[in-house]
Order: C-alpha cells, then structure tokens, then sequence
C-alpha cells in the first residue's frame, strides 16, 4: 500500500515537474516571439521614417524643376504635409499599432499624390522642351528671314547705287578759251577779255530727262576762283561757280558753251576747270596760259 502511494506521488511529482518545464519553455518561446515582433515593428516603423524623408526630399527637388508658381505653392503644401506626419511617426511608439497602421495609410496617400505630381511635372517639362524646339526653330526661321532681307536690301542699295552711279551724267571734251576784246582767240592770259567754256553731255539713257543746270567752276594758279556765275551744292558745302547754263536734257549727247566777261587781272599759269551737276563733279579738266 505504501509503495503505491509512493509511486503515485512519483508520478505527479513528474507531471508537475513535466508541466513547468512546458510552460517555462512556452513562455520562453513567446517572449522570443514578441521581442522579435518588437524589432519587426521597429525596423517597419524606421523604414516608414526613411520613405517619408525621402517624399519630403522629393517634393524639394521636385521644387526646382518647374518654373509654375501655382505648382509649386501646392508643392510647397504637401511637402509640409508630409514633414507633419513624420514628425508624428517618430512620436509614435513601434508597439503602437494602431497609430502605425493609421500612418501607413498616410504615407501610401502621400505616396500616391506625389506619383501624381511627378508625372504632371514630366508631363509639363516635356511640353516645354516641344515649346523650346519649337521656339528655336521660329527664332531659326526668323533669323533666317532677317539675314535674307538685309541680303536684299544690301543688294537692293547695291543696285540702286550702281542705277545711281550709271544715271551720273559725263563732261567730255571740256575746253578753256580766252578771247580778247575784238573777241578772237588771245594768246596770252593778260590780253583776256572773255572766256569761253564749252563741253559735251555724254549720251546716258539711264539718267532722267528734264531740265538740268550745269556750273563751271575755274580756279585760278593761286587757288582762287572766277566768280559770279552763283552757287550751288556739292558735298554739303555751297560752293561759287564761274558760269552757269540750265537745258533740256533727253538722254542724248548735247555741246554746251558757256561765256563770263573778264574785269580782274588774270596771272598766268594752270587754271582748272571743272564741271557739276546734280550735286556730282561730272568732269574736269586744266589749262595753262602764259
């Protein structure tokens, strides 16, 4: 009977005994579990911290590449709306679950909004690169344009100068006759009583027809200059001619002579003759007398 009871005792001693071991070993177990869920919550906790710093970051960058003021204030808007919530994260214990998991849903909001703006932004930056070409290529045509009309109006000028150059009419022929009193020819310059100038028009069909006035202009040896036919322009300067004749021009050749009586002392040497019109020196020509 003893033995029995004895043997009864071993055995319930060896369940309790079994029974601790378990449950210690139970409990062990969960503790591990939990502390591993803990470093599971933490480093899901920390990864949330790193995505919304890099969304923050983002919506920075994203800042700088759009020149849109309206853009970038909303921007500007979730940017801080995204640095709100970390701030709440990293106030938030990792074993709080509930405030995790309400976070999570925030960031996968934040997540998406900001997928939309960057694809609004590439969007908008690549319709600005086609505004760019497109722009450059106008900006080509027109300088293109710009070059081709200065090329027209450098030849048009080039043209009309070269108009303007054959619609020059030309003295030929200019001849210097000093006469006496008796109005024959005087050999020498003091006996000069009168001179004669005559010269030819040249043939220029490209010159305009009208009336045309022709000045003589003589210039004595020491640089002065026989007086008294009037004035005239040339070069922006008014200069004083010796005689002046006004004649239809047509085009075709024409003689004209033109007379001034002598009342001054004429010296000998090398006069000059020249010839204007329209503002041009049409030719010219020197003699010298004894």
């Amino acid at each position: 009977m003893n033995k029995k009871i004895v043997l009864t005792l071993i055995a319930v001693i060896l369940l309790l005994v079994t029974g601790v071991a378990y449950l210690a070993f139970s409990l062990s177990k969960q503790q591990k579990v939990n502390q591993e869920m803990q470093e599971l919550a933490k480093l899901d906790k920390k990864e949330m911290e790193n995505e919304y710093e890099q969304f923050a970051r983002q919506y920075s960058e994203m800042k700088t590449q759009i020149n849109n003021d309206s853009i970038v204030a909303q921007l500007t808007q979730e940017q801080m709306r995204t640095q709100q919530l970390l701030e709440e994260l990293k106030q938030v214990k990792a074993s709080d679950a509930r405030e995790i998991a309400r976070l999570k849903k925030e960031l996968a909001t934040v997540r998406a909004v900001l997928r939309t703006y960057v694809l609004e932004i590439d969007s908008l930056n690549r319709l600005n690169e086609n505004l760019t070409a497109e722009n450059n290529r106008v900006k080509g045509q027109y300088a293109e344009a710009t070059r081709q009309i200065e090329g027209l109006n450098n030849e048009r000028a080039s043209l009309s100068q070269k108009v303007a150059i054959a619609a020059q009419l030309d003295a030929t022929g200019i001849n210097m006759i000093i006469k006496k009193k008796t109005g024959k020819e005087a050999k020498k310059i003091k006996d000069c009583k009168s001179i004669e100038v005559d010269f030819t028009i040249a043939k220029n069909v490209t010159a305009s027809n009208g009336i045309r006035a022709f000045y003589v202009r003589i210039t004595t040896p020491s640089g002065g200059v026989l007086g008294g036919g009037g004035s005239f322009q040339y070069e922006n300067r008014t200069l004083e001619c010796s005689m002046k004749k006004s004649v239809e021009y047509s085009g075709e050749a024409i003689t004209l002579a033109t007379y001034r009586q002598v009342s001054e002392f004429l010296e000998a040497g090398t006069y000059t003759v020249s010839i204007f019109a329209d503002g041009n020196m049409i030719g010219s020509r020197t003699f010298t007398f004894k």
